[in-house]
């Protein structure tokens, strides 16, 4: 089975995905995580890309589809895929096509979470994160049980990431709008495409997915 999750920044596409991955034997591949990874590490992709990613802009399309070529060949993707973050443009969805096709695969199923920019800004810029586990909390809608410990490892320090204050998100939101658009009808064209309430409780929005990846 071969997914693609669709949704702006903040709209819960890594929370789905990590459902879905337990639920489908999925792998799952967020080129956001593996963006962030390649930063971390201070690799020649990571930092072109921290740059980039700083200001609020996607990154080039050709370190996207560079990168996440070589996992989608790995054993553990046998079971099937859970793309999250990828594609972003047509171009890149071509290339996916492409890619898949010389494997004699394809994409089973689109989903685009559907939410309101305005809710998105809210929710990213309230996001941080365990600077020693990197167990993610906010500020209203998931603090930590104990005021400035970490549920997960005891920490006490916590980091916000440079790409989530308030007007960068909205510029993260409205280039994700300008470059994604063109992806719908893509996609619809096809006959892969739906769309579930990105707004719905989790629950619900997992509940959602999961009858549509039953019935692909």
């Amino acid at each position: 089975m071969k997914i693609v999750l669709l949704g702006p920044p903040g709209a819960g596409k890594g929370t789905q995905a990590q459902r879905l991955q337990e639920s489908f034997g999925l792998k799952h591949l967020s080129t956001g995580d593996m963006l962030r990874a390649e930063v971390a590490s201070s690799s020649p992709i990571g930092t072109q890309a921290k740059a980039i990613m700083e200001r609020g802009e996607l990154v080039p399309d050709q370190i996207l589809i560079d990168m996440i070529a070589e996992p989608t060949k790995q054993p553990d993707a046998a079971r099937g895929i859970l793309l999250d973050g990828f594609p972003r443009t047509v171009a890149q969805a071509e290339a996916l096509d492409r890619m898949l096709a010389g494997r004699g695969q394809k994409l089973d199923r689109v989903i685009q979470l559907v939410v309101d920019n305005d809710a998105m800004v809210e929710r990213i810029a309230g996001r941080y994160a365990c600077a020693k586990c990197a167990a993610g909390y906010h500020d209203t809608n998931r603090k930590p049980k104990t005021a400035g410990v970490c549920d997960s490892c005891g920490g006490s320090q916590f980091v916000r990431r440079p790409d989530d204050k308030p007007e960068t998100a909205r510029t993260r939101l409205e280039a994700y709008d300008r470059q994604t658009a063109p992806l719908l009808p893509y996609y619809k064209s096809r006959g892969v495409l739906s769309e579930v309430d990105g707004m719905a409780a989790i629950d619900e929005v997992t509940r959602r997915i999961g009858t549509l990846l039953k019935a692909a």
